[in-house]
């Protein structure tokens, strides 16, 4: 088989070398010429676990190319992904889908036989409609289906999640096109992996309920947080003595700063907009989507609050910047609101990200970056843990104590244990747990 890949974002550059990694003969099409150029050369312009060495070694099997010429991609393809960006529209919550329509357009005027083109970006219930309506008016003559084939890759994660997913979703409207996308996903059959058949609108509803479901969970744990605190119970236990319950399970039960990155945030402001607009309001996932945006400015307040209520003229280090570990997303993280609140309170801001800095520095002011974990303490008169790198995790105490100003430590992802953390000397502050003062 034959596909071609259009977009080499997070989710078009991860499936066509997963594609290819299958056997299929997969074409990777950009409109950005200094990354194609990268791309062939085998350099990858996103971080993710694996991905290089995926990429160069299917480049080297000649199973997976990469051009800026669409026309070319398209030609004799059994499949065409479309897997371009969908960002939130300014002024609403409505995703832009110019791009998905620009691309579905270009599609039609290159496809040379019959063609699957399938949806992969985040889309909005309806927009398959749509693809076909443009596809049948720029070529009344084509021979074509549309499918919705959404994509549930974590961030970190994402070959084992394409190799090894829960279930795969398709959403067709003709036997011949699940046939296709059932033959290009057979490999995975082996592992007896659930395909969930359905039509394009409940495949594109899906991807939507899927990610504002887990957004739900985060931000209900974070409000559980804050109650914890009130009382005196800890969030850990609570989402332990929860998580064990088959029915509500572990995962996405951490207590944190807030969700981010290119999936949550502007998905649960999209499915906003599209219950609004079909008269069916979440009124749930409105609520989500407002506590998330306070969550972060609380994070920045419980720093200023453990610092006796004032960081003015402080150093603040800051340690992991993007919205997650194992990745240079910076894409909503929670960094982005507590470092420039910090610096509105009057601090100054060390901060170190394993790879996310490169990004950063286009994103921040006057942060001064670190060469590493300890360098950021270097003079800090308080250290503040934003997302949990393995780096992070087992600090040397002692050294972190000579190093800062106060062994004041804000721990927003709760990687520590409070016992250590007393045994330590630390006066110590985390999430939905009691605050620890140095004795």
């Amino acid at each position: 088989m034959k596909i071609a890949m259009i977009g080499t974002g997070y989710v078009g550059l991860v499936s066509g070398a997963c594609f290819s990694e299958f056997g299929v003969e997969v074409v990777c099409v950009d409109k950005d010429e200094e990354k194609i150029n990268k791309l062939k050369a085998g350099e990858c312009p996103i971080y993710e676990p694996g991905l290089e060495n995926l990429v160069a070694n299917n480049l080297a099997a000649k199973r997976l190319s990469f051009t800026t010429d669409l026309k070319t991609g398209v030609k004799g393809a059994d499949a065409v992904f479309i897997a371009v960006g969908t960002p939130s529209r300014r002024g609403g919550g409505h995703a832009d889908l110019s791009y998905v329509y620009g691309a579905a357009k270009e599609v039609a005027e290159a496809m040379d036989g019959y063609t699957v083109i399938v949806t992969k970006s985040t889309v909005p219930v309806g927009t398959g409609r749509e693809v076909k309506r443009i596809v049948a008016e720029a070529r009344p003559d084509a021979e074509f289906d549309v499918a919705s084939n959404p994509e549930f890759l974590r961030e970190g994660a994402a070959i084992s999640d394409f190799m090894r997913p829960d279930r795969v979703v398709i959403g067709t409207e003709t036997e011949r096109a699940a046939d296709v996308l059932s033959e290009l996903y057979r490999p995975l059959y082996l592992l007896e992996t659930p395909i969930v058949q359905t039509t394009l609108e409940t495949a594109e509803l899906t991807k939507y309920a899927a990610n504002t479901f887990l957004a739900t969970k985060i931000t209900f744990i974070n409000e559980f947080a804050d109650l914890c605190e009130k009382v005196g119970a800890n969030v850990q236990d609570v989402a332990r003595g929860i998580g064990l319950d088959g029915r509500i399970g572990n995962k996405f039960l951490h207590a944190g700063p807030g969700y981010g990155g290119s999936c949550f945030p502007k998905d649960t402001l999209a499915l906003v907009q599209t219950a609004k607009d079909a008269g069916a309001p979440i009124r749930i996932v409105e609520t989500v989507v407002d506590i998330n945006e306070k969550r972060k400015t609380q994070m920045a307040e419980k720093v200023v609050a453990a610092c006796g209520g004032s960081v003015a003229n402080k150093t603040v280090a800051v340690l992991g910047l993007t919205f997650k570990p194992d990745t240079d997303d910076m894409r909503d993280s929670p960094s982005l609101v507590i470092v420039p609140e910090l610096q509105k309170a009057g601090a100054s801001i060390q901060a170190y990200d394993p790879q996310g800095m490169k990004e950063a520095a286009h994103l921040f002011e006057d942060v001064v970056f670190c060469e590493g974990p300890y360098e950021t303490m270097q003079g800090a008169d308080v250290l503040v843990i934003v997302t949990e790198w393995n780096a992070f995790r087992a600090l040397d105490f002692e050294r972190v104590k000579s190093l800062l100003k106060t062994p004041i430590l804000v721990d927003l992802r709760n990687i520590y244990n409070l016992e250590d953390m007393k045994r330590a000397g630390f006066t110590y502050y985390s999430v939905g747990r009691e605050a620890l003062a140095a004795e």
